[in-house]
């Protein structure tokens, strides 16, 4: 097993981000197309409404003209203008000054048909101007069955509606990871294969390089053999990130009260070599002696990792100088430092922010990981083209 599971878990959580977020617009877009749909359909039903309502209401209003007639006819005998238990009415003069009312609310006469205040209002001009009127105002209230049933309706089928569109967005999404989905799988069987084949042949040339005796070689032969220690420790150490990225909630750890002091040493000690072929001097401060109970393994990978960003991102010539305290340790480098948007992000798989120097940018993640395992609280500071400081503390 190597990284192909820790890949695929990095891909499984970046799907969960991208159906999340695909599914969050495609929502909201959905939502917004029901409603402008539903605010049609409820308008254009308001409309049929009103239509329907104006046939009774022009008999309303017949009624009224018919009314006003007989009291134009008659006035010297009823004196009363005509009311009606069956709507409200209204008249004005013509210069739309209202002569008589039986309704409390403001009416209109610029329109024929309204629907205002939930009362629906029918405007009518009589052919003879029957005791001066000129506008004739019937109105009569919305029952709201019309309403009440065309709410369920938008419900009942924005609901089915919004179902059936969140379906379809779900599976067309995941028909468009597929190929992102399948090119993942491959790349998995690729690193898994390939540092499958790795491992053997590295530990191999790692071992029989240390036990060469270099004192009795050519000095231009101990270079080249040490150019070769550089490759092989740098393609091990690769190996076993990606292998602590694919077992690491597997390892079991066997905790011990760890020297830091001693372990840093020993780390310098291995790293030493590399830090050449940059010319970088790698060295330790020790304040003060400190223990730390964790897995001997894990806190060298974490260490490993440190110092060996610190190598990548340094600067020709540059220092490194690992710092012991009490329950704390720190890399502390001259390299190229880390824009300050950039170090929260810093810590996430696979980022990298100078794509000129190597790495996969695993190795602050998988300091994290540990980190996290044991309780230990990560601090990075840093500025552009001065350094970078990492802290360990617990």
């Amino acid at each position: 097993m190597l990284a192909s599971k820790s890949l695929g878990i990095d891909f499984h959580q970046s799907e969960k981000q991208t159906l999340f977020r695909f599914l969050s617009l495609y929502i909201l877009l959905t939502v917004i197309i029901i409603s402008v749909f539903s605010f049609i359909y409820f308008e254009l039903q308001k409309d049929l409404m009103l239509q329907q309502k104006k046939s009774i209401l022009q008999k309303y209003s017949k009624e009224l003209i018919e009314d006003l007639k007989h009291l134009h006819i008659n006035f010297d005998k009823t004196q009363f203008y005509p009311r009606s238990d069956k709507f409200n009415s209204a008249i004005f003069d013509s210069e739309q000054k209202l002569i008589f009312s039986t309704t409390q609310i403001k009416l209109r006469l610029d329109k024929i048909l309204y629907f205002e205040n939930e009362v629906i209002h029918l405007v009518n001009i009589p052919e003879s101007y029957y005791l001066g009127a000129m506008f004739i105002v019937v109105e009569m209230k919305d029952d709201k069955m019309w309403s009440e049933q065309t709410k369920k309706e938008i419900v009942i089928f924005g609901g089915i509606t919004f179902l059936f569109m969140l379906v379809i967005g779900y599976v067309l999404l995941r028909l468009f990871l597929k190929p992102m989905r399948d090119a993942i799988t491959l790349l998995d069987e690729f690193i898994k294969d390939t540092t499958h084949e790795l491992n053997t042949p590295v530990s191999t040339i790692v071992a029989n390089i240390e036990m060469i005796d270099k004192s009795s070689l050519d000095e231009k032969l101990v270079k080249k053999i040490d150019r070769i220690d550089i490759g092989a420790k740098t393609i091990s150490n690769i190996y076993q990130d990606l292998t602590y990225l694919t077992l690491g909630n597997k390892i079991i750890s066997n905790n011990e009260d760890i020297n830091i002091e001693q372990l840093v040493l020993q780390r310098i000690e291995y790293f030493t070599l590399l830090s050449h072929t940059k010319k970088i001097t790698i060295s330790s401060k020790i304040v003060e002696e400190t223990l730390l109970y964790a897995d001997k393994s894990k806190i060298s990978k974490l260490l490993d990792n440190l110092l060996s960003n610190a190598i990548k991102y340094n600067k020709v010539g540059g220092d490194i100088v690992v710092i012991v305290e009490s329950r704390k340790f720190s890399v502390d480098d001259s390299g190229i430092g880390i824009a300050e948007d950039d170090i929260s992000k810093i810590q996430d798989r696979y980022t990298r922010f100078n794509k000129s120097s190597g790495g996969f940018g695993i190795g602050l993640s998988i300091v994290s990981t540990i980190a996290k395992e044991y309780n230990l609280k990560i601090d990075i500071s840093s500025k552009v083209n001065i350094g970078t400081k990492v802290s360990v503390s617990w």
